[in-house]
């Protein structure tokens, strides 16, 4: 048992909540940018959105790069209104295979997500009347897709966790892998979240509709502070949870290797071949997909940036297909 563990079993009381920063939201009018500026002032602009949207160094560098060459191509006098999807399929070729300069599948990819980030940053605010690129397609994810659960795997191992839950002679009952398990089935949060989470991140002001958010403490990474609704039914869990293991502090007061042993116990018993947190969040998030939800609420619910969304994406869309639940 932890450090932070206590004897005596605590009530769960209901706590206050801080709603996170907003994030970066500008306007056209503050852009000061009209369809026929040019690719130069529209490039700073962007620019100064993506350090406000906490884009990585890296991503900055990169897109700026991008976009600095799609500007040497045009022409300083090209307005941004006048660049059509056509243009930027032949932007793609040109740098694919007619710039004399070899450019790598990964890079080329890379370039199509700047375009899409970029117009579609200008439609967005408005200075576009329409992105350009957004019928632009990304080439085939060249990687593994990731594993996710069926449907007769989830259901083998939510019976193992509610066995578990129940009890036996030979055991006491342990709500912890049922918690755990829908948990991220219904959230899609990260180990590293996961392990993270303290008893003041759960909103349960309203037991109809309770929530987590997930906190950092990286002043960085605060953009991607969000709330998460949790199944009604989940609260009767966690109760019984707590008189099992009582905490202060963390609801999971183990580490992340150690409650990875518990997934893999429980598919062990279920017959399941491998039960890890990445492939619990898939699931989760190939679910919500395959259920219609909005693609961006289904990005900030995985606290996704919109760079790593577009690759996200296009790989739930490959999994959802191989199910059937896209044409």
């Amino acid at each position: 048992m932890a450090d932070d563990q206590v004897s005596e079993p605590m009530q769960l009381s209901l706590f206050a909540v801080e709603k996170p920063e907003p994030e970066y939201t500008s306007r056209s009018t503050e852009l000061q940018l009209q369809p026929d500026a040019t690719l130069e002032p529209a490039i700073g602009a962007f620019a100064r959105y993506m350090a406000n949207r906490g884009f990585s160094q890296h991503t900055q560098q990169a897109f700026r790069l991008d976009m600095l060459l799609l500007r040497d191509y045009l022409g300083p006098a090209a307005a941004i209104a006048d660049v059509s999807t056509a243009t930027l399929n032949a932007f793609l070729k040109w740098v694919e295979s007619g710039r004399g300069i070899p450019c790598s599948p990964k890079t080329l990819e890379r370039r199509v997500t700047t375009l899409k980030v970029f117009f579609g940053w200008l439609a967005d605010e408005g200075v576009l009347s329409r992105d350009a690129s957004a019928p632009l397609i990304h080439r085939a994810v060249s990687a593994p897709l990731p594993e996710t659960l069926s449907d007769e795997e989830i259901q083998a191992l939510l019976e193992v966790t509610q066995a578990l839950r129940r009890g036996s002679e030979a055991a006491s009952p342990d709500a912890r892998p049922h918690l755990l398990i829908t948990l991220i089935l219904s959230t899609g949060i990260k180990k590293s979240e996961c392990v993270d989470i303290h008893l003041n991140h759960l909103d349960l002001t309203d037991p109809e509709h309770p929530a987590l958010w997930i906190r950092y403490k990286n002043a960085r990474r605060r953009r991607k502070e969000r709330r998460i609704p949790l199944p009604a039914n989940w609260v009767g869990v966690l109760n019984e949870y707590l008189v099992q293991y009582p905490s202060r502090q963390r609801l999971f007061p183990w580490t992340g290797r150690n409650l990875e042993y518990v997934l893999t116990g429980v598919a062990e018993t279920a017959g399941v071949a491998r039960l890890t947190f990445e492939i619990l969040r898939w699931t989760c998030a190939l679910r919500d997909f395959c259920e219609g939800m909005d693609a961006d609420a289904l990005r900030r619910k995985l606290g996704l940036s919109e760079i790593s969304w577009y690759e996200v994406e296009a790989r739930l869309d490959m999994l959802a297909r191989q199910r059937g639940h896209k044409a």
